[in-house]
């Protein structure tokens, strides 16, 4: 089975047309997104109908969550509070009805998927290597999937020892003999220095990762950005992926 899995549209519809377009060109056999569908972006409504049709699975990011009152939103950085308020004074009851079913991890064909991570699915970032350990320490599938932090993340442990890190567009991986926590990247808003949308290819049965990135219209998002009067830094990090 070949899996296609984003994370982190963020209402950026442009990148998401654009992965998809890149997904639809390898034809796997499922799309997993891993939550965080809207939020910070000009397009919610349009994102969660597209992610509605196209992914089998769907996970609810904190974002998700926010916008739909289930999580404190004052608990986001200021921009993102705007954007969240934003986002529920626009949201159709279609996407409002999607939202509503989701949650935050899954299990699917022996992957754990998490939009945060397995100790905290909705807030964690693994971002170090004690958040990682921490991670495979408590999961058992072979192969576990995360979100949330923006960054394309391949990490095992050796040894003991957890080794890996950024996975940078063109990794590519045999995900033999050890297991392995693997973070697509972002959809809508990367942060890891390279402003292309990004995703992950998965070929469960050849156990082979790919990492991929998508140049897209950051402009146009830009623009739908400041019409939509969202805080003006949320589209000005697009542009350097930051």
């Amino acid at each position: 089975m070949r899996v296609a899995v984003i994370s982190d549209v963020h209402s950026n519809l442009h990148a998401l047309q654009a992965v998809l377009e890149a997904v639809d060109g390898e034809r796997p056999d499922a799309i997993w997104c891993l939550g965080d569908v809207v939020g910070y972006g000009p397009k919610p409504d349009e994102c969660c109908c597209v992610v509605e049709s196209r992914a089998a699975i769907c996970l609810a990011g904190n974002h998700d969550l926010g916008v739909r009152g289930d999580v404190d939103i004052h608990d986001f950085a200021p921009d993102a509070v705007a954007a969240a308020l934003w986002t529920r004074t626009v949201l159709g009851d279609r996407a409002q009805a999607f939202l509503a079913g989701l949650v935050p991890l899954a299990d699917s064909g022996g992957v754990e998927l998490f939009h945060a991570s397995p100790r905290d699915p909705v807030w964690e970032y693994v971002l170090t290597d004690e958040a990682a350990a921490a991670a495979l320490a408590l999961t058992t599938a072979p192969i576990v999937l995360v979100g949330h932090s923006h960054v394309p993340l391949a990490v095992t442990a050796e040894d003991g020892e957890i080794v890996g890190g950024h996975a940078p567009a063109g990794t590519e991986l045999e995900l033999v003999e050890r297991r392995w926590l693997l973070n697509p990247g972002s959809v809508g808003q990367p942060r890891d220095g390279d402003p292309r949308a990004a995703w992950l290819l998965l070929d469960l049965g050849r156990r082979h990762a790919s990492f991929r990135r998508v140049p897209y219209a950051i402009a146009e998002t830009q623009a739908e950005m400041r019409a939509a009067g969202l805080p003006g830094p949320l589209g000005e990090r697009l542009a350097s992926g930051a």
